[in-house]
């Protein structure tokens, strides 16, 4: 088993976490100023990546430039892209992840991962949630292993066009909170809670 094959029953059952749901969990965090690149760079690729409407066009063209974007504006993380991320493979979290942050300048190995995006199966949302998830887990059991404080870990899911939030809180990852709102496309509004989460005033 690996990331891709968790859902919603095998999170709870499997893993032994809690799940709760909310509405506009992050709503009220203030959206975050950006440059006229990601504007220009987004103006230019949407369109193009919702005609194309594959995964890996929404990837590159959408959320790379804006995760680009977060990396210009917190400095001191480290974007890692469909890098192998293997922390316990008797419990499937291992696997490929498609975007993870971490609290770390290193790009030559992962050591403080603090965000995991995913990007949406067929445009829907949901299909995303039980890998995120379990990519959240993982995380949260790699950064107890390596002492790293710290103590809540941040998910993503997207379709480029539409996102959802989630986080993991407490020592061994027992509760995780889903925003239940649907946030279309708005990169100030992504920016703000990316930075939100990496606690960088914006």
């Amino acid at each position: 088993m690996s990331y891709n094959q968790f859902n919603i029953d095998k999170i709870k059952n499997d893993l032994g976490l809690a799940i709760s749901e909310k509405f506009e969990l992050f709503a009220d965090i203030t959206e975050a100023p950006y440059s006229g690149w990601l504007e220009e760079t987004l103006a230019t690729n949407l369109p193009l990546a919702l005609a194309i409407a594959t995964e890996k066009a929404r990837s590159e063209m959408i959320v790379a430039p804006i995760l680009i974007e977060l990396k210009k504006q917190a400095g001191e993380i480290s974007l890692f892209s469909g890098r192998d991320f293997n922390v316990d493979e008797e419990k499937g979290l291992n696997g490929f992840c498609d975007f993870l942050v971490s609290r770390s300048v290193s790009q030559l190995a992962i050591e403080a991962p603090v965000l995991a995006i995913v990007e949406a199966k067929n445009d829907n949302l949901q299909s995303g949630f039980g890998q995120c998830m379990a990519e959240m887990y993982a995380a949260q059991l790699f950064n107890e292993r390596e002492n790293n404080n710290i103590d809540t870990i941040y998910g993503s899911v997207t379709t480029g066009s539409l996102w959802q939030f989630m986080r993991l809180s407490g020592k061994a990852g027992k509760a995780i909170e889903i925003d239940l709102k649907e946030y279309p496309l708005n990169p100030g509004k992504i920016l703000g809670i990316f930075l939100s989460w990496l606690e960088i005033d914006n």
